[in-house]
């Protein structure tokens, strides 16, 4: 159930002919009076000799009761109270209850007060009603609405209970505003999945993830295809920034602009700042811009996507590990990653990239101020995503996609962890959610190359695969029968094999990748402990002679880079895992 207080007005005629009209697209179906300070007061809505201005002057009569210099200007009060989608349908005699508690909780008519301020509870639809109320008492003083917001709220969590709703979580101020009625309304007449504002949230977080400059940061906003007004100081200084979409008008045509502090709290232009107050990059010898690499499979979606993993393991340890303001900066910085990946996935996984990547955005706020400086390699690791392109979704990009997608979704999982430990449950749900979306977006990567490694695996010689089975109970004996049952457990005995080609202990890696944290949150244990491996023992992700088993008529993928100390780099914090 969500309450929220409105502004307050100057006219209750006014906000009455709303409440009671029908509506900005028609929406209004019956709107009739559910309760009343007075189980007298007129009802417009059902009584055919009422009117607006008898319920109106009743209303106000407190307020005209005042000398004039004592009357308030904006003394009309008012709250929607609205229903998740999921909930049953109410009655007017739930919904009169539900408004008297609300106004007693926020101070508009505490139970058993005589002279409390006048109120009306209007229900026009199925899921909502609205109060209105004049905030001037009947013995002439004004109401007390300190914090009536967050009093709303309190109370809405004890009627979900009470009346067995949809349980909300409580906010803690850090949130994006909501859409408003009138937002939602004009999407959906315009076929509009989501509001204007949403849709501009999105591009907006996507277009600063991994920048480095004001000028790369307005100059994705433009490729986006944004309507940019810059707020500009008379010194010259830029001060802000709004944008619009260009098909999104007003009812004089011109175009809807929202600020970015208006989209969300850290997509103001002095809070993406923030991002870019770090060490500069290494420059190429002219300054002109970071150092580009050598070698031109250093620029590929794989490498970058390889690149990414790395970071978000050594993010996973530092939650574990620092203190609050830096595990704050890692789980910002985890949202740009996410963008970052969204914005250059393949189109089998793009929708739910998308929406993971939308749902961490919540997670990515709290009270808790982030500490820049430590999430300097995931907000690289998003740069490299951007800069790379788009991945292909096959070969190495797809596999190397899988690997990322794998430990994201570990990511998220330790920070609805950690949120949750802070008692910040609003974000703590929605880093959960973001979890399930990536596990359907891994889902959906992983089935190429692990069908390929399972490929593989199931060529083995059988002593091989024996080997590899005795290895897996000797090393986790506990976990050993539910992992050769499992569909992936060919993919990781290629993998096992592989990593004793490559010079490596099996056993001491497989033991290592186990003791990885919330490997029993895994749909899959053999497959988390594929990308473990390939991850910690700089394996390709998916090998050369496994490109053969994809479906017929992929491109065959350029080979591996070959094992540099800068590709070493990308994996050298597997020496640090638990």
């Amino acid at each position: 159930m969500i309450p929220r207080v409105h502004a307050r007005g100057t006219r209750t005629i006014g906000l009455l002919h709303y409440l009671y009209g029908p509506g900005t697209h028609e929406e209004h179906i019956d709107p009739h009076l559910v309760a009343a300070w007075d189980g007298l007061a007129p009802d417009p809505g059902r009584d055919p000799d009422a009117r607006y201005g008898a319920l109106q002057r009743l209303l106000d009569q407190p307020v005209m009761a005042l000398p004039e210099s004592r009357r308030p200007t904006e003394h009309v009060w008012h709250l929607s109270v609205r229903a998740a989608p999921e909930d049953p349908i109410l009655s007017d005699e739930q919904w009169g209850e539900i408004a008297r508690r609300m106004v007693a909780a926020t101070g508009i008519a505490h139970d058993g007060d005589d002279a409390a301020c006048r109120w009306a509870a209007v229900r026009h639809a199925d899921d909502h009603i609205h109060i209105i109320a004049t905030i001037v008492r009947e013995d002439g003083r004004q109401a007390r609405l300190r914090r009536d917001g967050k009093r709303s709220q309190d109370e809405a969590r004890k009627i979900e209970i009470d009346y067995g709703l949809r349980r909300l979580h409580a906010g803690d101020g850090t949130a994006a505003q909501r859409p408003t009625s009138a937002e939602r309304h004009k999407a959906k007449r315009e076929g509009r999945a989501r509001t204007a504002r949403e849709e501009l949230r999105e591009t907006v977080r996507r277009a600063a993830a991994g920048t480095a400059s004001t000028e790369e940061f307005f100059d994705r906003l433009a490729a986006a295809g944004l309507l940019i007004r810059k707020r500009i100081a008379p010194s010259g200084d830029l001060l802000g920034y709004k944008v619009a979409l260009p098909d999104d008008h007003n009812k004089d045509g011109e175009p809807v602009f929202y600020s970015g502090a208006k989209l969300a709290p850290d997509l103001s232009l002095p809070r993406i700042r923030e991002r870019w107050a770090l060490p500069a990059e290494p420059t190429s010898a002219d300054g002109s811009g970071p150092q580009q690499l050598a070698l031109p499979d250093m620029t590929s979606p794989a490498f970058a996507r390889r690149r990414a993993t790395a970071a978000t393991w050594q993010a996973l340890l530092i939650l574990d590990q620092s203190d609050d303001g830096t595990a704050a900066a890692q789980i910002a910085a985890a949202g740009e990653v996410l963008d970052a990946l969204a914005k250059t996935s393949a189109a089998h996984t793009r929708a739910e990239l998308r929406e993971a990547a939308f749902v961490f955005e919540r997670a990515s706020r709290s009270h808790v101020r982030a500490v820049r400086g430590h999430d300097r390699t995931l907000r690289q690791a998003a740069r490299d995503l951007v800069h790379s392109g788009p991945a292909l979704g096959r070969g190495q990009d797809g596999a190397t996609t899988a690997m990322l997608i794998d430990m994201a979704f570990f990511l998220a999982i330790a920070a609805a962890n950690w949120h949750a430990k802070k008692h910040h449950s609003q974000q703590a749900a929605a880093a959960r959610q973001t979890a399930e979306h990536l596990r359907a977006a891994y889902q959906a990567a992983a089935r190429e190359p692990m069908a390929a490694l399972g490929q593989r695996g199931r060529r083995l010689a059988p002593r091989v695969r024996q080997r590899q089975a005795d290895l897996v109970h000797h090393v986790l004996p506990e976990l050993a029968e539910r992992i050769l049952a499992e569909g992936g457990w060919s993919a990781l005995a290629t993998t096992l094999d592989d990593t004793r080609k490559a010079g490596h202990d099996p056993a001491a890696l497989l033991a290592d990748a186990a003791r990885g944290r919330e490997l029993d949150t895994a749909t899959s244990i053999s497959d988390v402990l594929v990308w473990r491996l390939r991850h910690s023992a700089h394996l390709p992700a998916l090998p050369e002679s496994s490109h053969e088993a994809l479906a017929q008529g992929s491109h065959r993928q350029k080979p591996s880079l070959p094992n540099t100390p800068l590709m070493q780099d990308t994996a050298n914090y597997s020496s640090r895992r638990r």
